[in-house]
């Protein structure tokens, strides 16, 4: 069987209101260095936001991606969403009513290539590399076939010294199908809770026999409502706001099989998901 470890960390690392939770004062220090005193994972969201329109991209900033590598120690890993600029397939409207416009860099491999080239530093430390696509409707992607055939060839071209990961947001779309696909482009899945997707343990129950044949898969804990969720804690991430007592205790319990059964988790613990990341990773503690 092959050997599995469990990382739990949180969705971001920049929250000055984890000052005495997790670090020592609230601005004046390095967040990244104290957080990697207590994680040993951290998801990077920052580099996600990148698509500002047809002609403008921004990738990660060289001397930031250098200062990351610098506040961790070797056996700390990043997991990295992919920039949208990849992974959307049209343009952000102003208005819901505004008239689709094709992005032109979706699924671009040049682009993708420039953003691995600008990781290089972090090469050493990286987790999986998640692809995060979101809700696509009919007017954005005809049917979950034609999504699947205009990823694979983008897929098969990947550099294989990289770790990949894959979230959809069309629970239609969790089906034998997709997780073939997965399987065959050696692609791990992501598994959300939140974001009007069904249960993860709901999911790993019905497709238990596919999920189990990843090396590594990535469990990302995010509430149903980030609005409601920002509106109860104004935005200060230092308490527990909704406990979810009985899913989260599922979750673990799915977390500790998958580790039995030789896969690797990353466990990556957003605010929204109970109004405070590092408390609900001290609850997961105590579960485990």
């Amino acid at each position: 069987m092959r050997m599995a470890e469990l990382r739990i960390g949180t969705c971001s690392w920049k929250s000055p209101s984890w000052h005495g939770l997790v670090y020592s004062a609230p601005q004046g220090i390095n967040y990244l260095q104290e957080y990697a005193g207590h994680y040993n994972t951290v998801e990077i969201d920052q580099w996600f936001w990148s698509l500002f329109g047809q002609d403008s991209v921004r990738l990660p900033n060289p001397a930031d991606v250098e200062a990351y590598r610098r506040s961790v120690p070797d056996d700390f890993r990043f997991t990295v969403k992919v920039p949208n600029s990849i992974t959307l397939t049209h343009l952000y409207s102003k208005t819901k009513a505004g008239p689709l416009v094709a992005n032109p860099h979706f699924l671009s491999m040049p682009l993708f290539q420039d953003f691995l080239a600008l990781l290089d530093p972090l090469r050493d430390v990286l987790g999986p590399l998640m692809f995060q696509f979101e809700y696509l409707n009919r007017q954005k992607m005809p049917s979950q076939q034609h999504f699947q055939e205009r990823f694979e060839p983008f897929a098969r071209a990947l550099p294989g010294s990289y770790p990949y990961a894959v979230e959809v947001r069309n629970s239609n779309y969790l089906n034998q199908p997709f997780f073939e696909f997965l399987g065959r482009n050696r692609l791990s899945p992501v598994l959300l809770q939140g974001y009007w997707m069904p249960p993860i343990t709901q999911t790993y129950e019905k497709w238990r026999s596919f999920i189990l044949q990843h090396e590594v898969v990535v469990v990302r804990l995010h509430g149903p409502d980030r609005q409601e969720m920002e509106q109860e804690t104004g935005k200060r991430w230092d308490r527990i706001v909704v406990s979810r007592d009985e899913e989260l205790a599922a979750v673990v319990g799915m977390v500790k099989e998958l580790v039995a059964q030789g896969v690797s988790v990353y466990l990556n613990v957003n605010n929204h998901y109970e109004g405070s990341a590092p408390l609900t990773i001290d609850r997961i503690q105590r579960l485990l």
